[in-house]
């Protein structure tokens, strides 16, 4: 599966890091990329091993907004 979200307050290169951390450290997920001009994520990931929801929650549950 592939999503794009859309993630708020990404202001540096040190937020963008710790997201795609974020991110990547989920079982599932195969690809993560930043565009942090449209403060967006590309994520590809394995529905079978995780949800949107809980890679967005890992997001959020360092500060982050999502749209």
């Amino acid at each position: 599966m592939k999503s794009i979200i859309k993630i708020c307050n990404m202001k540096n290169m040190n937020d963008i890091s710790r997201v795609r951390k974020a991110i990547s450290n989920n079982e599932g997920v195969i690809a993560c990329q930043i565009n942090p001009e449209k403060g967006e994520a590309n994520i590809v990931y394995d529905e079978h091993f995780i949800l949107l929801d809980e890679i967005i929650e890992s997001i959020e549950d360092l500060g982050y907004t999502i749209l």
